[in-house]
């Protein structure tokens, strides 16, 4: 089974075939460019404003600190980020106020004869003063004929003549159309459309076109655009959305100064009578007890208490050390003496000098020990002393013991004493001190409350908005419609559009077009291309002719040579999948070419069923092959009879149709016959029916050296090719090739004919 492969030259194949129908891209590339010229035409001009807007705040993402009275409580502090701010500028609240003051709900066109144009600002001569308008009004229109500087005719359902500032009453509205100053009637003053919109509609729509976003992620400015027919209304509308954010924000920010403004005057009247009723109280409670300050007498109290506590605790002190001393020391025994610790925190004069004599002596006795014995009467009389030293600090130790503890219970007893009289502080002290404290609070938030007053008027007085306008709104010109854009667009599109139509051309044509195509759909060796026949004769190779497909017949002839070698007389064999292949066309040229080198071929016309041999070589009918086979004529040489356009071509026609062409094939006589003509003729060439209906050539094949099998470009169905395929695989058809027919320079790549 044979597999189609890609061929390398499908690429240019694939270009051949779309180049071939040049003039499908010609025709798509002026169509679609003679409509982008039309729209740009009369299309309607776009124009874009951009402004540049930066948000002054505390951080660098534009955050705004709306609270500036009480900036210093945390939990009233209030930020609003860039993306807040993004919202804000696109709210339909905000487009309404700027629908409102450019009177954008009021629309003036003039009509134009393709598009309508529309109008705005000094372009409008004249100015609609809305006096009430109903909803009815919304999507109404009407017409303004100008009859001269004073006086217009309106024309809705019916036709109505005003003057210039009069009062116009309608079933949806009442409304005064005035006459700009500088109105004066003349030729070009066109008559004028107006359209009443809804101001809702109009802000949501206008909220849809404004263009908002952030320059970068690191700074705190917005970049806002808008595209709009009016170049002058679109700067217009981006400098009043300016204007209604800055206005909004600054009253917003008024309107927190005025609200803590109140807030803190009625908290000042309450303070006031508060506070004043305190120091009343204060004066009162003064005056009924008799007192200026006890709280200073309360304070030296407490200091009395503090002291004597402090005094107490060195007293406490002391007694831990000297009761550490006497165990110390009345822990030593008989000869056994160690060094008495020193008291520092003891200031009595005798027991410090008793301890300094002890350890001195004791110091002594040491090293007197070091080259003596015990028993030496110098050691025995410091033994002596220390002993009676020992005996006296005890005594002193106890003295100075009993003496603290008579001083530590004085100092309890003064302590209590103390104690009690600062718990039998009058009850008035502490009332006192109570309404002293609500004083105290009552007048501290009465004078923060007065400075943050001060503040709010300043903040009132000099409110400013938080934004700065980085580049004011400026126009950036027509950007739609894009001449070049438009007309590369739409070359494109007529291009693609001609792609589509040659690629669905192609796409549904299941007829063969092209050389590889045949290439990829069967293996069968091709032995030659025959050229599109532009003329109507069915001769084409005779008389020595130069043309184009006489010498592509030559050339086959050449190949026809190499394709069946060490051959002398040849038996050549014409068949195609079916009628109108060209077989026929091709049988009667390749036997002129062969017969114009000197050979004898004879053609036999071996279509029994549909004959059209003589027909076309306009040929009266006559006996032929049929005849003979059957028997109706004895020799061959009877029905066969010599060309008019080669002394060297002999015919052979078809003869009487018979009803069983198929079964006279069959028939010896009929191999017999092929064999005596091929000893005789140099070249024997059977026209033989379409192989894709009947059986017949299939019945000659084994007769024959060579088959010829015609394949016509857009006429042979691809589907044919398994037919072609079969006979090539299964060796039905003797030594196979193709011949393609009627090939145009597109099938194959190009000729180049003659020299």
């Amino acid at each position: 089974m044979f597999e189609q492969k890609p061929d390398k030259k499908d690429i240019q194949a694939l270009a051949i075939r779309y180049v071939r129908h040049w003039h499908y891209f010609a025709v798509g590339l002026a169509v679609t460019v003679a409509i982008a010229l039309v729209y740009l035409r009369y299309a309607t001009p776009q124009y874009m404003a951009t402004t540049t807007l930066l948000f002054k705040g505390e951080d660098s993402g534009g955050g705004i600190s709306e609270n500036t009275a009480f900036a210093d409580l945390e939990l009233l502090n209030s930020n609003r980020s860039i993306d807040n701010e993004m919202l804000i500028l696109k709210s339909q609240s905000l487009m309404e106020e700027v629908v409102t003051a450019l009177q954008l709900d009021t629309r003036y066109v003039i009509e134009g004869n393709i598009r309508d144009v529309e109008i705005y600002g000094d372009e409008v001569p004249i100015n609609i003063v809305m006096n009430e308008l109903q909803e009815a009004a919304f999507g109404k229109s009407f017409e303004i004929f100008f009859k001269d500087d004073r006086s217009f005719e309106l024309r809705d359902d019916g036709r109505t003549v005003y003057n210039f500032g009069e009062e116009i009453e309608k079933s949806y509205g009442k409304f005064t159309i005035v006459a700009n100053s500088d109105f004066t009637l003349t030729a070009n003053n066109k008559p004028i459309r107006v359209r009443f919109g809804d101001k809702k509609a109009l802000a949501k729509a206008l909220a849809d076109r404004v263009a908002v976003k952030p320059v970068n992620n690191k700074a705190s400015v917005l970049a806002i655009s808008i595209v709009d027919p009016s170049e002058r209304k679109a700067v217009d509308i981006l400098r009043q959305v300016i204007v209604a954010y800055e206005a909004a924000n600054v009253n917003d920010k008024n309107q927190i100064a005025r609200k803590t403004v109140d807030f803190i005057d009625d908290r000042l009247d309450f303070l006031t009578q508060e506070l004043n009723k305190v120091e009343q109280n204060v004066e009162t409670f003064k005056q009924d007890r008799e007192i200026t300050d006890v709280t200073s007498q309360a304070q030296e109290y407490v200091n009395t208490a503090s002291a004597n506590r402090k005094e107490l605790e060195q007293i406490t002190i002391q007694l831990a050390v000297l009761r550490s001393i006497e165990e110390y020391v009345q822990a030593q025994s008989g000869d056994q003496y160690q060094i008495v610790p020193s008291t520092l925190t003891i200031s009595d004069q005798t027991l410090t000098g008793l301890i300094s004599n002890f350890n001195a002596l004791q110091l002594d006795r040491e090293r007197i020990l070091r080259t003596n014995q015990p028993n030496n009467p110098l050691v025995i009389n410091i033994n002596e002393q220390l002993s009676r030293l020992r005996v006296n600090i005890i005594e002193n130790l106890k003295n100075i013991k009993t003496s603290l503890t008579i001083t530590r219970r004085n100092l309890l007893a003064k302590s209590g004493m103390v104690g009690n009289q600062i718990q039998q502080v009058p009850v008035m002290e502490r009332q006192l001190i109570e309404i002293t404290r609500q004083q105290e609070i009552k007048q501290a938030l009465y004078l923060y409350l007065l400075q943050k007053k001060e503040e709010s008027a300043l903040s009132l007085a000099a409110t400013v908005s938080n934004t700065r306008i980085v580049d004011p709104p400026i126009s950036k010109g027509k950007v739609a419609p894009n001449k070049t854009n438009t007309i590369a667009y739409a070359s494109i599109l007529g291009l693609f559009l001609a792609f589509l139509v040659v690629y669905a051309r192609h796409m549904f044509m299941n007829k063969v077009l092209y050389r590889s195509e045949v290439e990829r759909l069967t293996p069968m060796p091709i032995l030659g291309e025959i050229c599109h026949n532009p003329e109507q004769e069915i001769v084409v190779t005779g008389n020595n002719q130069r043309t184009p497909i006489a010498e592509l017949f030559r050339l086959l002839r050449s190949n026809l040579h190499f394709a069946v070698l060490k051959k002398k007389n040849q038996v050549l064999l014409v068949t195609s999948s079916e009628s109108g292949d060209g077989k026929t066309f091709f049988s009667i040229n390749l036997a002129h070419s062969l017969a114009e080198t000197g050979k004898k071929v004879v053609l036999i016309e071996f279509d029994l069923r549909r004959p059209n041999l003589l027909q076309s070589l306009q040929i009266e009918k006559r006996k032929g092959i049929t005849d003979f086979l059957i028997g109706d004529i004895p020799k061959i040489e009877h029905v066969i009879f010599q060309a008019e356009t080669n002394k060297n071509l002999f015919l052979i026609s078809a003869g009487t149709l018979p009803p069983n062409p198929s079964e006279i094939l069959l028939q010896d006589s009929t191999a017999q016959l092929i064999e005596k003509l091929s000893s005789e003729y140099d070249y024997v060439i059977l026209d033989t029916p379409p192989v894709g209906k009947v059986a017949d050539a299939l019945n000659l094949s084994e007769h024959v050296d060579l088959s010829i099998y015609i394949v016509r470009y857009n006429y042979t169905n691809k589907n044919r090719f398994s037919i072609i395929n079969d006979l090539y695989d299964h060796k039905k058809l003797n030594n196979a090739f193709l011949v393609l027919n009627d090939s145009k320079k597109a099938n194959s790549g190009g000729y180049s004919y003659g020299y």
